[in-house]
Parts: C-alpha cells; sequence; structure tokens
C-alpha cells in the first residue's frame, strides 16, 4: 500500500475525525481571510508556517521540519504535505484537495505546486514566517515569474490572528488552568541541593498528567546564576540554598498556549530580591492599566519604560514588554503577530492576548521573573492566567534568612 492508496482508505475510516473546531470557526476564519485578500488584491496565499496552516484548516503535526504548504484562493483549499503526513493531514485537517509527495521525493514538490498557482497572478507570501525553504520559491518563481509573488501575506494573516474567536480564548484558558498546575508542581518540590531538571521532570508530568499535548516549548528551569543569562535552561544544576528558582511554563491545549513565569526561592528571599519583585509587579500593573482599545503597543512600552527606567542600569530587560499568543509548534509559543514595545504604532484591539514576559536579570548574580498571559478589554488587561506576583519562598531544615 502506498502513501495513495493509504490516504484514501483512511479517509473512508477517519476523514476529518480529529478536527480540532467545529466546522462553522475554521469557514469564519476562512471568510476573513479571503475578504482580506480580496481587499488587497491577492488571487492566493502560499502559506508555510505550521501554525498559520493549522488555523485555517486544522492540519496537527509534531513533525514541523518537513516541506508542507497551504494554498488558499478565493475557491479552493490545497495542501501539500509528505508522505509520511499523509495520517495527519486527513484526519486533522480540513481541505479541498490533499498533495502528497514521498518524503524523500522532494522533487516531487514543485511540478503539483506550481501546477496549482499557475493560474494566479497575485500570489502573497510570508517571507518571514517558518517553513518557506529558499529552494522551493527559486523554483516556483522560474517557473511562474517573479512577478507573480507578493510579500504581503504574512501581514495580512497576522492582523487576522491577533484577535482572538471565543473558541481561541476557551482553548487559551484551558491551556492557563494546566500551565497553572504544572507551575504549582514545581514549586512544590524546589528545595536545596535538587536538580533543575528533576524540577522541570515535576512541571512536564503535571501539565501533561492534566492534558496538555506536546509543548511548543518545553519547560524552562534555570538557578541562581544562570537565570541571569537570557535563554538558558535546565542542564543537571544543583539549586543552592536560598538561590532564586526561576520558572517558565507554558502548556498545550488543542496547539493554544497561555505562558506563565514564576520565581521561587530555595530558601529566603533577599531584599534586593524582593525589590526586583515589586518592580515586576509595577511594571505589568503598567502594561495592563494601557492595554485597551484604542491605545498603541508603544503606549503600553513607554508605560512600563517609566516604571524601569531608575532600574535600567542595573537589570537587563529584553525591551519586548508583550508578545501575542495563541496556536503554535515548535520551537517556540510566540505567535509573531505583535509586540508590546517602543515602536509598535499597531493599535489594541479586544480580544488581543498577550503574553508579559517581565524577567529582570542581574548579570552574573541571578534574575526575577514573573509573568501573566492577558487577554484585551475595555477595561483594559485581564489576565487569563493566575499568577499571585508574589516569590515563592521555601522553608528548609535550616530555616530561612
Amino acid at each position: 500500500m502506498d502513501h495513495l492508496q493509504y490516504r484514501h482508505a483512511l479517509a473512508a475510516q477517519l476523514e476529518a475525525s480529529e478536527l480540532a473546531f467545529p466546522v462553522s470557526e475554521f469557514d469564519t476564519r476562512l471568510a476573513r481571510v479571503r475578504d482580506a485578500m480580496r481587499e488587497a488584491g491577492l488571487d492566493a496565499l502560499l502559506l508555510t508556517d505550521p501554525a498559520d496552516i493549522y488555523y485555517l484548516t486544522g492540519y496537527n503535526t509534531f513533525e514541523v521540519s518537513v516541506h508542507t504548504c497551504l494554498v488558499c484562493s478565493a475557491e479552493r483549499l490545497v495542501l501539500q504535505v509528505p508522505s509520511i503526513e499523509t495520517g495527519p493531514a486527513v484526519v486533522t485537517a480540513r481541505v479541498d484537495e490533499l498533495l502528497g509527495y514521498r518524503w524523500e521525493g522532494l522533487g516531487e514538490v514543485i511540478e503539483p505546486l506550481a501546477e496549482t498557482l499557475a493560474s494566479f497572478q497575485a500570489i502573497g507570501l510570508d517571507l518571514y514566517g517558518a517553513g518557506l525553504r529558499h529552494g522551493v520559491l527559486r523554483e516556483l518563481q522560474s517557473r511562474l515569474g517573479v512577478e507573480r509573488f507578493r510579500d504581503d501575506g504574512g501581514e495580512l494573516l497576522d492582523r487576522i490572528r491577533i484577535v482572538k474567536s471565543e473558541a481561541e480564548l476557551a482553548c487559551l484558558r484551558q491551556s492557563a488552568r494546566i500551565t497553572s498546575l504544572g507551575l504549582a508542581a514545581a514549586a512544590q518540590v524546589i528545595a536545596p541541593g535538587m536538580a533543575d531538571g528533576d524540577v522541570a521532570a515535576e512541571g512536564a508530568r503535571a501539565m501533561l498528567a492534566a492534558g496538555s499535548e506536546f509543548m511548543s516549548m518545553q519547560p524552562i528551569v534555570t538557578s541562581g546564576q544562570r537565570i541571569s543569562v537570557i535563554h538558558l535552561n535546565h542542564q543537571r544544576q544543583q539549586i543552592a540554598r536560598d538561590e532564586p528558582v526561576f520558572l517558565e511554563f507554558g502548556s498545550a491545549y488543542r496547539r493554544y498556549t497561555a505562558p506563565m513565569m514564576k520565581t521561587v526561592v530555595a530558601g529566603g528571599a533577599s531584599r534586593e530580591m524582593l525589590v526586583l519583585r515589586d518592580v515586576c509587579r509595577d511594571l505589568f500593573e503598567a502594561l495592563v492599566a494601557t492595554m485597551r482599545p484604542g491605545s498603541t503597543f508603544d503606549d503600553a512600552a513607554r508605560a512600563a519604560e517609566a516604571v524601569l527606567r531608575p532600574h535600567a542600569e542595573r537589570v537587563f530587560f529584553s525591551g519586548v514588554f508583550g508578545y501575542a499568543v495563541g496556536a503554535q509548534f515548535p520551537p517556540s509559543w510566540v505567535e509573531g503577530s505583535g509586540y508590546i514595545a517602543r515602536g509598535q504604532m499597531h493599535e489594541f484591539e479586544g480580544d488581543m492576548v498577550f503574553h508579559l514576559p517581565l524577567c529582570l536579570r542581574v548579570p552574573g548574580q541571578w534574575g526575577i521573573g514573573l509573568s501573566d498571559t492577558v487577554r484585551v478589554t475595555p477595561r483594559g488587561g485581564e489576565p487569563l492566567t493566575d499568577n499571585d506576583w508574589m516569590l515563592g519562598e521555601v522553608e528548609t531544615a535550616g530555616g530561612t534568612e
């Protein structure tokens, strides 16, 4: 049985049996995208980001390293996948046509894809998105002409994806619930002498047990000096007494992730740690007060910068006070459709959702990180996660200082 026979046999039994949302949800999304395409003068979109393809079709797989693409036009959705992805395509996706190619036969990609695109004069691309292979684009442009391809496809979809539907908000709330359970379980086991990986393992176990799917990023746990280096993760390091332990988790529920950060001290928190905890909380309050329709992302960033300014010479902060989250695949839960940072002039709209990653790092010493995932409402930012914005402190056999 080859992959074509497998597809038809599987479809007879399980076609679209694991569709993530009701058909009406996908119809609404597709209508909004097609309306935007019409206004932009685009005949088709060529999408390669796994999250974009999932958003429009439901296609869901953990194998996102292979060439996969979706052609979205006014009439059809055409999904191209390798043979090893036939099963997920049949079971999870709703499309009009499925183009398969042998996993080992990358040369089979171009001809059917070029034929699918041949009748379109204006094809939108996301040149900054994931999955668009230079070789594939070069071959398509050689056959069809460079002038047919435009670079505004990603921006078009970002404007739509950044505002969440009720169905999406429900998934984010479920992720928030599971993420919180994972953080609580991890915090419970932190103690001097414990390995950072064991803390991560307990958090992962709790999230998987509570219903998380494979996560877009694995649990992040660092302690002491290693917190001061942005984007390290657990590496068999022993937690010392009175060290802060940084936790950043994000469960996946129907691919939607609501991340949260907490910091727990393996003993007693120092005065300096408590000061930075307060700064994180003040940053959060400044941000959520500004996150309402009509304000810009720049407005919120400037409000937060005013809070951070007295501490800016001592601590490192990334410069991004928030980023949009939604449905994502590895290697990241960052949606990429919007950033709360200086110079970002997009306006907030109701039901946008952002993670506010407020981690302040003292280089070479330690760091304090706290965060919530927040929904934009007319009243300001409304947390979906349930951070208490406190530093956890662990009672130890020798007492705390």
